[in-house]
């Protein structure tokens, strides 16, 4: 999580190399330090695609069905920020930029923030001797605290933030492996990229 946010003081320095650079330093980055950590078992795949596929369609609905919905002030505003893309507009035809831009969001971030949310501060919260607790262990603190900072992570998308924390949450407690949670959560930022390039949604990608 402190890499990705390492990258945001390079946003617009330096062109059309900014997404197949973190591509590479991310994959790195996780090659390096966390194989070790990163375990892809699923003991309930087709489930984990569904819930992916279900966050999805969560994160979608409010802005189809109510076009005027995110400029309300819950959700614009000098708190939380405003809905708007990192991608340039004169990046968006790009294919480099479009299919590493993906690989971040359905893949890296996926393992890295799965890693850190639901690997590790749901278990940290717990006991600071994280290890010793198994994933999934159900502490009501703990479950909600991570889902409020899951939510807030997300900006003016904060409300639909926390209804995925809290899904996301509740699958780790259901299926006690970071690979599901992992599943799930690359089918859904997938879908979202598939989204945003097909309908030119791009306030999705910030």
């Amino acid at each position: 999580m402190v890499l990705l946010f390492a990258f945001l003081p390079l946003r617009g320095k330096i062109g059309i190399y900014e997404y197949p650079l973190q591509v590479i330093v991310l994959t790195a980055f996780l090659a390096i330090f966390s194989r070790k950590v990163i375990d892809f078992k699923t003991s309930h795949m087709l489930g984990s695609i569904a819930i992916g596929i279900a966050v999805f369609f969560l994160w979608i609905g409010p802005d189809v069905l109510f076009p005027d919905y995110r400029s309300h002030w819950l959700f614009t505003n000098s708190l939380m920020g405003e809905p708007g893309s990192t991608v340039a507009p004169e990046w968006r035809n790009n294919w480099m930029v479009l299919i590493s831009r993906t690989i971040k969001a359905a893949v890296l971030v996926a393992i890295i923030e799965e890693l850190f949310w639901r690997g590790w501060l749901m278990r940290w919260l717990i006991k600071p001797n994280f290890e010793t607790v198994p994933l999934g262990t159900y502490a009501p603190q703990a479950f909600w605290i991570t889902a409020i900072f899951f939510a807030l992570e997300h900006g003016s998308y904060w409300e639909v933030g926390l209804l995925t924390g809290l899904i996301y949450g509740w699958w780790m407690i259901r299926t006690r492996t970071l690979g599901d949670l992992i599943i799930a959560h690359g089918v859904t930022n997938l879908l979202l990229s598939i989204y945003v390039v097909k309908f030119e949604q791009w306030q999705y990608w910030s």
